[in-house]
């Protein structure tokens, strides 16, 4: 079972990026998918979660308005689209299968991480 983010780089602030995480291994059709962060020195912290159908969607105070999550059951892969990038979402960012929420605890599956940073 794995889970592989991509999509991360380097880009100005005010730019955009987007993050795709596909799974292998098994589908993740029934699980909550979110994405996490952790900046340099800091705590993994929650960004956004999708449920397993798509509909429902969770974002922390910081994205809202700039990022959104969304799922293709069918290719089986998560995409976090991010606008208006700020200095201050430079992390690296996992994705996560488990249940629909913000605990790090109720995810299963992680990804490896990729690297955004955001200049400014």
């Amino acid at each position: 079972v794995q889970l592989q983010a991509c999509g991360g780089g380097l880009v100005q602030a005010g730019g955009s990026l987007r993050l795709s995480c596909a799974a292998s291994g098994r589908t993740f059709s029934r699980d909550a998918m979110g994405w996490f962060r952790q900046a340099p020195g800091k705590e993994r912290e929650f960004v956004a979660a999708v449920n397993w159908s798509g509909t429902n969607t969770y974002y922390t105070d910081s994205v809202k308005g700039r990022f959104t999550i969304s799922r293709d059951n069918a290719k089986n892969t998560v995409y976090l689209q991010m606008n208006s990038l700020k200095p201050e979402d430079t992390a690296v960012y996992y994705c996560a299968a488990g249940r629909y929420g913000r605990i790090l605890d109720e995810y299963d599956y992680w990804g490896q991480g990729t690297l955004v940073t955001v200049s400014s």
